[in-house]
């Protein structure tokens, strides 16, 4: 059972059971702690890792799962599958500290070290979206019926840039003086990537550290809407060829010709 309509009407239950146990969370008097990385963990991400896991193992036992609340596995096994799940189960830990609702759950299943499935759910809002290499890119707010959706072709306005909410960059400031006729969306998570699926953002550039389960869901909807998403190289990104989980800068966008001009101006 892989990327069919049955699967993906199973990952929108599996989202929103997450979803609605990180809410009990996050309308709580809840307490954190730090990782070893520095990074914020809840026991909304414990919860929502621990309900995607079971999930997916009763539903497609014979494909692995690395989440981010679970990502001990080492390279020299995980490096031979072919099929993998690729979850973060609190997408945006700090905005879910800041309470300001910008935080998801990301679900992506990898197929030869690209995503051919993800899904995103914002809790908050009960939004959905997903992209699928066979259907296409969806969007659906509560149990309304999903809509397709498309990049945008912007070419006369200005150009909306999302950015990360949480985590300035010094290059993209210096990008952004090369620019001239621009707007800036400031948002948390991977709904940046959504933004640029439905076509109300046109180029979401992230010079800074993230992971691969921060990318891979959003990776597959911006990519099955029309859109692209490629290192400052112009290469594609592929998951799972290295021992660190951790991606390579990147810009994700509604053309391969947005891509080249920040790239250009990155290389200034």
């Amino acid at each position: 059972m892989i990327d069919n309509t049955q699967l993906i009407d199973e990952l929108i239950v599996i989202s929103k059971e997450a979803g609605e146990a990180i809410l009990s969370v996050y309308n709580s008097d809840f307490d954190y702690q730090m990782k070893d990385d520095l990074s914020p963990l809840t026991e909304a991400d414990k919860i929502s890792h621990q309900i995607i896991y079971k999930r997916l193992t009763e539903i497609t036992p014979d494909i692995p799962i690395i989440s981010e609340e679970g990502s001990s596995i080492s390279f020299e096994i995980r490096s031979s599958w072919k099929k993998y799940w690729l979850i973060d189960p609190l997408d945006g830990t700090k905005e879910f500290l800041k309470k300001n609702g910008e935080f998801t759950v990301n679900i992506a299943l990898i197929d030869n070290n690209v995503p051919i499935l993800g899904m995103i759910h914002i809790p908050v809002t009960n939004e959905t979206y997903w992209g699928s290499k066979h259907y296409g890119s969806f969007f659906t707010k509560g149990d309304n019926t999903p809509v397709k959706i498309n990049i945008s072709n912007n070419t006369k306005g200005p150009i909306r840039i999302v950015c990360s909410r949480s985590h300035p960059s010094k290059l993209l400031d210096q990008c952004l003086k090369e620019l001239k006729n621009y707007k800036i969306i400031n948002k948390g998570s991977s709904i940046k990537f959504c933004l640029i699926a439905c076509g109300l953002a046109d180029i979401y550039p992230r010079f800074g550290p993230t992971s691969e389960w921060d990318t891979a869901a959003g990776d597959a909807i911006v990519r099955f809407s029309g859109g692209h998403i490629s290192n400052t190289e112009g290469k594609p990104i592929i998951y799972n060829i290295k021992e660190s989980f951790v991606n390579p800068d990147f810009i994700a966008a509604n053309s391969q010709d947005l891509i080249r001009i920040m790239i250009k101006h990155i290389k200034k």
